[in-house]
């Protein structure tokens, strides 16, 4: 599983350092036609989930629950990793208040932190290799209270990442 997760960040990264990095702050600020968010925008979104989660798990990290050899997601994890799947039917949600760009965002600002944050997650994902993901609970940006296992939160990130890296890449298109 860490495996593929590290795979699907170094994809972002990349995507972000390739075609993101270098574009114009007209390209970075274009939304497309049918009144999405820009390119800016989907990776300002993506930051402010990076600004709570990152922390967070280096925190969790921090205590050094000694590795378990398998993760089990829990229902709750799963439940919320499938929601932030991709797909061909994919549900359009709306974002909370918190995690909504403002009118004016910084492009190249944006991109800078979003390829730092990949950096970082690539780096807590290996660190989380020799540490138990089923005993570390990291409180959701949302509701704080509600806790899921670390495996769960590294796949819900991930895959939330991954549906706002394809509508980037689908702005850019």
């Amino acid at each position: 599983m860490l495996s593929t997760l590290e795979d699907q960040v170094e994809e972002h990264l990349s995507q972000a350092a390739q075609k993101f990095q270098n574009l114009s702050v007209e390209k970075l600020s274009r939304r497309p036609a049918n009144g999405g968010w820009s390119i800016a925008e989907c990776l300002w979104h993506l930051n402010s989930y990076g600004d709570h989660y990152l922390p967070e798990i280096e925190k969790g990290l921090s205590r050094g629950y000694p590795g378990s050899e398998t993760f089990s997601s829990t229902w709750l994890g799963t439940y919320f990793t499938r929601l932030m799947q991709p797909g061909d039917k994919m549900k359009k949600m709306k974002a909370f208040k918190n995690h909504t760009p403002p009118l004016a965002v910084d492009p190249h600002e944006v991109v800078a932190k979003f390829i730092q944050q990949q950096e970082t997650l690539l780096k807590l994902l290996r660190l989380s290799r020799s540490t138990d993901l089923n005993r570390i609970r990291i409180g959701i940006s949302i509701l704080p209270w509600m806790k899921l296992r670390l495996g769960d939160v590294f796949q819900f990130v991930i895959e939330h990442q991954e549906r706002h890296m394809q509508q980037a890449g689908r702005v850019l298109q």
